[in-house]
């Protein structure tokens, strides 16, 4: 079994806290094996008796019965024998009917602590907020990170991520053996599960369209945009029209379902966002390549895509950074934008990071850490290069990273 400890530890910090914990994430990246086993075992390594550890998996047809929210409410309590408590754990919890009445009157329940799941476009985020009334504790789960995937792969590291960058880190991954069998279980998984589901769940009328502007963003990752330029890209490129109006809706139902997340720009001595445009990253580099059938595998936005999820895997709000710098061109002033790639925020620490797909030349590397010398405070600035080198600080206090060990050790950032 793949540790996912990351998780487990969010779910033991949440444990007996009065609210309902809600495991969301794209389908198929891992939620129901960390609550029904991972978090399951700890439960019973600290003692508590299997009959305290209630589980019901609603997709299955053994439970269709219980689908009714006063049957499952009433078999659940009747399994409340005694004043110790219960461990609740309801997997794709959107089968059952009016499930929110259920909830509200399970967090009624003193002796009972409640965990559910849901897949991706059935059970979003912004449904804990009007669903549970602000009962509702979410854990954000994402596919496997490169060093959850390295703790199952093991071997040399460098031919791990050649792997992972190009296949992702969904889970059923170690199931398939052959590069034939990954890439087909990849193209699945986006037009027949998650594709699909937000085409049903949104009553989406123009499918077509809908696919090609996802093919655009996977070809963009990285990349400022918008729904106008998004829609004015579809009809020059594609021959699609699409409203802005449209695009701007079939964003939200893609970020909704996790499938894509975007990133505000960040004016960094002004202290203010920009509205427009944004940038977005994949859930899964490995969707984004079976997407396009492999073509546009370039290492570089690749990088970038896995540095701004383990950023948000370790809990970080992750903006991009402007930074504006008065500037002398061909003898006028002028004022210029320089881009900081990430600005990862967590309570009261901040960390400005650059991706470099190559370690530069040294003219090169003084263009990449021109923006982090012009922000000015003394927030921590980083720079991660692929090549494999152990930190190391110029006299700017600028630290240079190498990829993999950035990534392999959570405290990386603090080096």
């Amino acid at each position: 079994m793949i540790k996912r400890d990351l998780y487990l530890h969010r779910l033991i910090d949440r444990m007996n806290n009065g609210s309902v914990k809600v495991v969301t994430g794209i389908r198929r990246c891992g939620k129901t094996v960390l609550l029904f086993d991972i978090f399951a075992d700890y439960l019973r390594s600290t003692g508590v008796d299997d009959t305290h550890i209630l589980k019901y998996t609603l997709d299955n047809i053994k439970m269709r019965r219980l689908r009714n929210p006063e049957k499952l409410y009433d078999d659940i309590t009747a399994k409340l024998t005694d004043n110790g408590t219960y461990y609740l754990f309801l997997d794709e919890i959107q089968y059952v009917d009016d499930f929110s009445e259920l909830i509200n009157s399970l967090s009624q329940l003193r002796n009972v602590d409640t965990y559910v799941t849901g897949s991706n476009s059935k059970f979003l985020s912004s449904d804990i907020l009007t669903q549970f009334r602000g009962r509702g504790d979410e854990v954000r789960v994402y596919p496997l990170s490169f060093s959850e995937f390295y703790s199952a792969r093991g071997g040399d590291k460098n031919e791990a991520w050649d792997e992972y960058h190009l296949y992702g880190g969904m889970p059923a991954l170690f199931e398939r053996k052959t590069d034939e069998q990954k890439t087909e279980y990849l193209k699945a998984l986006m037009s027949k599960v998650y594709l699909s589901d937000i085409v049903e769940r949104n009553r989406v009328q123009y499918p077509d369209e809908m696919e090609s502007m996802v093919d655009f963003l996977c070809s963009a990752i990285g990349s400022l945009t918008n729904p106008k330029k998004i829609s004015d890209t579809l009809k020059s490129v594609k021959g699609k029209s699409i409203s802005d109006v449209t695009a701007k809706n079939y964003l939200n139902y893609l970020t909704d379902a996790f499938l894509f997340e975007s990133a505000k720009r960040f004016d960094v001595k002004g202290k203010k966002y920009f509205e427009t445009p944004l940038k977005y990253y994949m859930a899964d580099v490995g969707l984004r390549n079976a997407r396009l059938n492999f073509r546009q595998v370039e290492e570089n936005h690749i990088m970038e895509n896995v540095i701004f999820n383990e950023l948000k895997i370790r809990g970080y709000s992750v903006d991009v950074g402007v930074v504006e710098s008065k500037e002398t061109v061909d003898g006028k002033r002028r004022l210029k934008q320089l881009e900081i790639d990430f600005v990862a925020n967590k309570g009261s620490k901040k960390y400005y990071i650059q991706s470099a797909y190559e370690m530069p030349t040294e003219e090169k590397l003084r263009q990449e850490k021109r923006s982090l010398v012009k922000v000015g405070d003394s927030f921590k600035k980083i720079v991660v290069v692929k090549d494999n080198i152990s930190p190391q600080t110029d006299e700017n206090g600028i630290v240079t990273m190498g990829l993999i060990n950035f990534l392999l050790d959570q405290n990386s950032l603090d080096r």
